[in-house]
């Protein structure tokens, strides 16, 4: 299945979506980056996620359900990390470093314990559309895949949910998060901004900035349903043990 082909299908499979993104698989840049893509894979280079998550986030989070965005930047770049959920990684596998920081400000944020996983799947179920700006890798090169056009398509997406939705909290961590500030109408959303979680800043302001209390206070306010934060302990596929 070409690369166009395989976006139609899971569009197709998504709540809201399709209507304002299909248009999107004709143009030229999508053209340009399903070229790549077929090259790469027909190379025999490993492509992170595989190909059925690439939109996993807009399957997992239907449009009209959107209430926080948490912005990434590109996919994990091992195997049997990414699952197409920014930040997140499949069930077993060994706790990323950001990740791991984002859980500990979780916990001194709302005094709930840390997750033992990094499986955030529930947390897209509840409203939180977790995406990256570049949604594949290749295999051990981060960053592989910026600017092959990936980005275009991911900023129609936010443009989508700051014109179709009403009060949204939009989480940009980092510089590049940052960025996509500009696209964002903050008279009917909220716009969280700090540095990123990577143990190379969380100590410069991520921790302590209370994001996850700041959102849950937010939609309260705005008489939606907080996010329910803790996730439950999982047990770890038996093919899928800590890995990395």
């Amino acid at each position: 299945m070409t690369v166009i082909a395989a976006l139609k299908e899971q569009l197709s499979a998504t709540a809201g979506w399709q209507t304002h993104l299909e248009g999107e698989l004709e143009q030229e840049y999508m053209q340009r980056l399903a070229a790549f893509l077929d090259g790469e894979m027909a190379a025999g280079k490993a492509v992170y996620p595989q190909t059925a998550d690439w939109l996993q986030a807009l399957q997992s989070t239907p449009l009209d359900a959107v209430k926080v965005v948490i912005l990434g930047q590109d996919p994990y770049h091992q195997p049997g990390q990414a699952h197409g959920l920014s930040f997140s990684v499949q069930p077993g596998v060994k706790v990323p470093p950001s990740l791991k920081n984002m859980y500990k400000e979780l916990a001194t944020d709302l005094q709930v314990s840390e997750p033992d996983h990094g499986f955030l799947q529930r947390w897209a179920e509840q409203g939180v559309l977790l995406l990256n700006t570049v949604l594949t890798v290749e295999y051990n090169k981060a960053g592989s895949h910026q600017k092959k056009g990936w980005e275009p398509f991911t900023d129609r997406i936010i443009e989508t949910v700051n014109s179709q939705c009403s009060g949204v909290v939009f989480v940009l961590w980092g510089s590049h998060a940052q960025k996509k500030a500009a696209m964002i109408d903050d008279s009917k959303h909220l716009i969280l901004e700090s540095v990123h979680p990577s143990p190379l800043s969380a100590f410069r302001g991520f921790f302590g900035s209370r994001p996850f209390s700041q959102i849950n206070e937010y939609l309260e306010a705005s008489g939606r349903t907080p996010v329910n934060w803790q996730l439950e302990s999982l047990e770890a596929k038996p093919d899928q043990g800590a890995l990395f």
